[in-house]
């Protein structure tokens, strides 16, 4: 298995994981995407969420923020959460994890902060 693909396995072990893309925000691209049931569609997660990673970082420029500040990006819906977690080591070439999670079957988060901090190092892009 490549190393992207190993990856995405491994997140999407993470406990109430449904879906994972590894996403490239400066191309707007996925790298790769792993789904159980989230029903997403990955290239729109891809081209969506690359806006939203840009205007964050935008906005922490304009208040004096470090672009490696951002740990996490999390959006809560009725039934699921969505995590943008950029990985830092990466970030100059715009790589980040995007997690699918089931918000009733969610570990805490610190817990999947720590698992997906952890996949980091296996990524070599």
């Amino acid at each position: 298995m490549d190393i992207v693909g190993n990856v995405l396995e491994r997140a999407l072990a993470i406990g109430g994981a449904t879906g994972v893309a590894i996403v490239d925000f400066q191309q707007r691209r996925v790298l790769g995407a792993l789904d159980r049931g989230s029903g997403l569609d990955m290239d729109k997660v891809a081209y969506g969420d690359s806006d939203v990673m840009r205007a964050k970082l935008y906005t922490l420029e304009l208040l004096g923020y470090t672009p490696d500040s951002v740990e996490d990006i999390l959006i809560t819906l009725e039934g699921e959460l969505h995590m943008i977690r950029p990985l830092p080591r990466l970030r100059e070439g715009g790589i980040f994890i995007y997690l699918v999670l089931e918000r009733d079957r969610t570990p805490p988060l610190d817990e999947i902060r720590q698992q997906l901090r952890s996949l980091e190092p296996l990524l070599e892009l």
